[in-house]
């Protein structure tokens, strides 16, 4: 089991508050996600977690029991970090068995657990060789064996993939996810990557200023964002933002359209009148970057190819259905 709850979790360092009262429950089997900007909190929360940090207020129960005071090699978790902290002088096989023979398990069988880790990870034909034998992403892999092979309650990564390149990045994600998936463990992963976000969760739990801003599922936050920052964040390109007599007229202060959401006409009538600042072509998507005057610059994505460049004249079309509304406070309309 590996049900992870908060109630009114806090931490504070000195005067200053880092977690301002998080409440979460993470169901077992989940894949959760922290996400949110630098210094929101969401690796303090983690950590927290964890036991590597002691709360300031709250309570954090795994399966029911209060662990506030429980020291973190007992509470049944595993970790994999940023740095892959792996021993340069072992092998694979030492490495992700260190644990195991620390605990005082038997050479039978920690060579039984690591073995089969290493077939779950692809990295069988590595058991022999040191980490600076390996790539980036099969050093990656070893750390996670090394949280496997404790079978814990949850795993908990923090920005696990921050030290690869972009395509290794991209492999390991759908690995990681794969592999969850695969051993039904609860994972509370943290990354600054709202596209890691969306494609790697069950659930996302979107920090901001050490305030939980929402909580749920990638399509909820992309859907029915709560709030100004939530809108903001989730989603790449952002949304777009238009505030003033044009919101006023939607009942708002606030309106948000997300680019995929803004029908691109070629010198309309209608729509939001502005002159292409910049045009990306990707060849399967399209972003216009426009300067619409009163409005400011916004950002209209086209799936596919399509011939227009810097300084043509166009006009953007919101899908009425999908414009979010948002008071004085930031927080979004319904209805």
């Amino acid at each position: 089991m590996g049900q992870i709850t908060l109630q009114d979790v806090q931490k504070s360092f000195g005067p200053v508050h880092i977690i301002k009262g998080a409440d979460l429950d993470v169901a077992d089997g989940s894949f959760v996600v922290f996400v949110g900007p630098s210094g929101c909190g969401k690796t303090t929360l983690l950590r927290l977690i964890a036991g590597l940090e002691d709360v300031s207020g709250g309570k954090i129960l795994i399966d029911g029991k209060n662990v506030v005071d429980t020291p973190p090699a007992k509470r049944g978790l595993s970790m994999v970090f940023q740095s892959y902290a792996l021993y340069p002088h072992m092998s694979v096989r030492g490495n992700i068995g260190f644990g195991l023979k620390m605990a005082g398990l038997s050479k039978d069988e920690t060579n039984r657990k690591v073995e089969a880790a290493a077939a779950t990870l692809n990295l069988t034909p590595y058991l022999d060789r040191k980490p600076r034998e390996l790539s980036g992403g099969q050093r990656q892999r070893v750390a996670i064996g090394r949280a496997i092979v404790r079978e814990p309650k949850a795993f908990l990564f923090d920005e696990p993939l921050s030290n690869l390149d972009a395509a290794l990045r991209v492999q390991m994600r759908i690995e990681v996810t794969r592999l969850q998936k695969q051993l039904g463990t609860t994972a509370i992963y943290v990354t600054h990557d709202q596209v890691e976000a969306m494609t790697m969760a069950d659930r996302i739990v979107v920090l901001n200023g050490g305030k939980i801003e929402q909580y749920g599922s990638p399509l909820e936050l992309y859907e029915k964002p709560a709030n100004l920052f939530v809108a903001g964040f989730i989603g790449s390109p952002k949304m777009n933002f238009v505030t003033g007599e044009l919101a006023g007229q939607q009942g708002a202060t606030t309106i948000g359209v997300r680019p995929e959401h803004l029908k691109i006409e070629r010198d309309g009538a209608g729509g939001w009148l502005g002159t292409i600042a910049v045009a990306e072509h990707l060849g399967s998507d399209t972003f216009l970057y426009v300067d619409a005057g009163p409005l400011g610059m916004l950002t209209a994505r086209y799936i596919g190819e399509l011939s227009l460049h810097a300084g043509d004249r166009v006009s953007l079309v919101p899908d009425p259905a999908r414009i979010h509304r948002f008071d004085e406070r930031g927080n979004a309309l319904r209805g």
